[in-house]
Order: structure tokens, then C-alpha cells, then sequence
């Protein structure tokens, strides 16, 4: 998708909300994404990749215990959190090390990692604190040109955002619940 690799911003649809395009490793990307949604800086941003072969780029390690997650729900609304390969940019990370990665089942937003070639951010297309857009007319209203391309997939199913798990002491942490429930994890 030559918008992003020209330095461009793309909302898409995803499996939740529309969510915003840039390539992870352009950092004035990164800052313009923010600066568009208004988002705090420090916060992270997830990435969606197309397939887990991708992982071994973005993640310094997979832990055993997300294998069965992995296995029973990607692609789905499921972010889990990595340790972070050092290249990443702190724009993505928030400067924890870490990063947030999914497979998102929706055609289009696979198609979009699958043409670019890597993992794409995957930020909800909404200004910080506001509700995410469920059509593209809604991402156009609340950003209009600050948005370089917007690939309208229609109207998404809105709910919740993806659920959010990580490791704390070896033991799973819900960051966020969202979407799906993960039956057999104790948190």
C-alpha cells in the first residue's frame, strides 16, 4: 500500500472499530498518529500483523503459556502483550518494553498487512477519549484530511475493543477486557 509506505496515515476496518494505519518503523508516522488522535504521549500503540510467522520480528520472545491463547483465538479480538524486540520505536512501546500484537480476522485488515508486507498499527480511529468510528463516514468526520486514505469496509460490528492480556510473575494479567472472554485462563 504505496499511502503507507509514503509516511501516510490509513483507517481500516478491523473486527471491533476502524482503526488507524501507519508503518511502525517511520517514526514521523508514529508522531503524527499522535498528534492526529490527540493521544497522550506514552501510551502504546498495537500492531496487527497477518500472520504469526511476523512475531518473530516485533517480539523478543513468545511465552509458552500464550501458545494455547494464540492457538484457540487468532485471528480475533485478542491483544496479547510481548516483550518488545529493542528496535522498536518508543512511540510504539510507551518506553515499557513491550508490545501489544493481534491478528485481526477481518478480510480487509489482513489484506492491508498482507499488501504492505509487515505489521501495521492498529489504533482505534477515534481522537483520545472519544468513541471509536464504526463507519468510515465517522473516521472521515472526526479527522477529514488528516487521514490519507480511509478503505471503507462498511459498517463494523462496534462493541467492545479487543480484550488485552499480559504476563505478570508468569501469570496472565487482563489490561483490558474487551471483546472476547478467554474461557480456562485464571488471572
Amino acid at each position: 500500500m504505496q499511502v503507507l509506505r509514503q509516511g501516510g496515515i490509513v483507517a481500516f476496518p478491523t473486527e471491533t472499530y476502524y482503526g488507524l494505519a501507519v508503518d511502525p518503523d517511520n517514526e514521523a508516522s508514529l508522531q503524527r498518529l499522535f498528534q492526529i488522535k490527540k493521544r497522550p504521549a506514552g501510551k502504546p500503540l498495537l500492531l496487527l500483523i497477518h500472520d504469526i510467522s511476523q512475531l518473530d520480528g516485533l517480539v523478543s520472545a513468545v511465552p509458552d503459556v500464550y501458545r494455547p491463547l494464540i492457538e484457540k483465538c487468532w485471528p480475533g479480538p485478542l491483544t496479547l502483550i510481548f516483550p518488545a524486540q529493542p528496535h522498536l520505536s518508543a512511540w510504539l512501546t510507551g518506553g515499557t518494553g513491550t508490545v501489544g500484537v493481534r491478528i485481526s480476522p477481518r478480510p480487509e485488515a489482513r489484506a492491508l498487512g498482507r499488501i504492505f508486507g509487515k505489521a501495521v498499527t492498529a489504533t482505534s480511529a477515534n481522537l483520545s477519549d472519544q468513541p471509536p468510528a464504526r463507519f468510515a463516514s465517522e473516521v472521515s468526520i472526526s479527522f477529514g484530511s488528516a487521514v490519507d486514505y480511509i478503505l471503507d469496509g462498511g459498517m463494523t460490528p462496534g462493541g467492545r475493543c479487543s480484550t488485552v492480556i499480559g504476563l505478570r510473575d508468569g501469570k496472565f494479567c487482563l489490561l483490558r477486557p474487551g471483546a472476547i472472554t478467554v474461557e480456562g485462563v485464571e488471572f
